[in-house]
């Protein structure tokens, strides 16, 4: 089948860019599909019209913009889904159109090539990325015209798309099953034990617990990609619950239940929320046990408190699994800095955590929850979590 690369954006406003994006490709040897997004009426010369995207533009009137963008979002993202014919993506918006665009690009798949430049490129960019790998290109001047600037702006981003599309990675085989695992610096330790320890049998992808990186995990479980989780490092519960910059939202652990999927976790940083620079620590918190991680991280002690409430959540996740679960307790502390002497050190909140997991979790044959007597970073920590992770794959794939 002949592959397209399918250009994104709203040809009301911005069909010169995007044309000049079209025709560098295809100087470049690229086929091109251009799409136009816009929610207003106009004669529209794009392969694929507004209507054809959305046939409720013609008959209903939405009260918002905002309504009529995420109406197009929704179209565009059902659209390319469906498609089987493309080869990469290019989009080009202010704020509502990286919005409306990146809805989209978000949903198609890892490693399928996909650039948006943006007027918003050089904020904020994570809930236009999420857990996808689309590159942002910042545009300098607005999407408005080919001047000086855009010329080289929109040709290098054309360029580059080029160049994924036309040069394919390495291959890359393995016969391995793929093996998710989470940490964090303070969880370092135990998670390369853990993965040395199953290199041999695993294609290990090891993810960072940075709110991003837990959502990049379960998007690859609901995308069938995943065989296994080794959930060590949590920690992203902690600023969910308590307004941390890393969290990965309420749908943290979701795609193991949705997908019955094996999974050993434990409670990896949990000891911590994660903040900014020191003054970018929220007034209410400046009197609590703070650590300066570096001058960007800011890191707070959960409270005994904050700790119960963590314990409720997570219980509540892990009753509804129905698949193959254990979850280990490290009693001796859950980071590299929750241990006898160092800044985090709080056996009471640990203890307030594990035992609201151990009263309020279901246990089952199925759901089982351990507590061991280790800091999480102990080799003989390491070695009980290898030692399940094994159990639970050997009842989910028996030879």
């Amino acid at each position: 089948m002949k592959k397209n690369v399918y250009i994104v954006g709203t040809f009301d406003t911005k069909a010169n860019e995007l044309n000049f994006v079209k025709s560098r490709l295809e100087v470049l040897g690229v086929s091109c599909i251009s799409v136009d997004v816009s929610t207003l009426p106009h004669d529209s010369q794009a392969d694929i019209k507004p209507a054809d995207l959305n046939q409720d533009l013609e008959t209903k009137t939405y009260d918002t913009r905002g309504e009529s963008l995420a109406a197009m979002g929704q179209a565009l993202k059902d659209f390319l889904l469906n498609r089987k014919d493309i080869a990469g993506v290019i989009g080009l918006g202010g704020s509502g159109g990286t919005s409306l665009i990146s809805q989209a690009f978000q949903a198609l798949p890892v490693g399928l090539p996909k650039i948006i430049v943006s007027t918003m490129a050089s904020g904020n960019i994570n809930p236009y990325i999420g857990a996808s790998d689309i590159y942002m290109v910042y545009s300098i001047t607005d999407i408005n015209g080919i001047n000086s600037i855009s010329n080289t702006i929109l040709a290098n981003a054309a360029h580059a798309l080029t160049g994924m599309v036309l040069n394919a990675p390495p291959e890359y085989h393995s016969e391995k099953p793929q093996l998710g695992l989470t940490m964090f610096g303070v969880t370092t330790s135990c998670v390369n034990t853990v993965v040395k320890s199953l290199e041999d049998k695993y294609d290990c992808l090891v993810f960072h617990a940075t709110g991003v990186g837990g959502q990049s995990l379960e998007k690859l479980v609901d995308s069938g990609f995943i065989s296994g989780v080794l959930d060590i490092t949590t920690t992203e519960i902690c600023d969910h619950l308590m307004g941390g910059v890393l969290s990965a939202g309420e749908d943290r652990i979701g795609a193991i239940i949705r997908n019955k999927m094996p999974y050993v976790g434990s409670v990896g940083a949990l000891d911590m929320v994660n903040f900014g620079a020191m003054d970018t620590v929220p007034e209410a918190f400046k009197d609590r046990n703070l650590y300066r991680h570096n001058d960007q991280v800011t890191l707070m002690r959960t409270s005994i408190e904050e700790n119960k409430k963590m314990g409720l959540w997570i219980a509540n996740k892990l009753n509804q699994t129905e698949g193959e679960v254990r979850f280990l307790l490290p009693e001796k502390g859950v980071s590299a800095i929750d241990i006898e002497g160092m800044s985090f050190y709080d056996p009471e909140a640990d203890k307030a955590l594990f035992d609201t997991l151990e009263s309020n979790i279901k246990q089952t044959s199925k759901r089982q929850l351990i507590r061991l007597p280790y800091n999480i970073n102990d080799d003989a920590f390491a070695e009980a979590l290898v030692k399940n992770f094994e159990e639970v794959m050997s009842k989910v794939y028996p030879k």
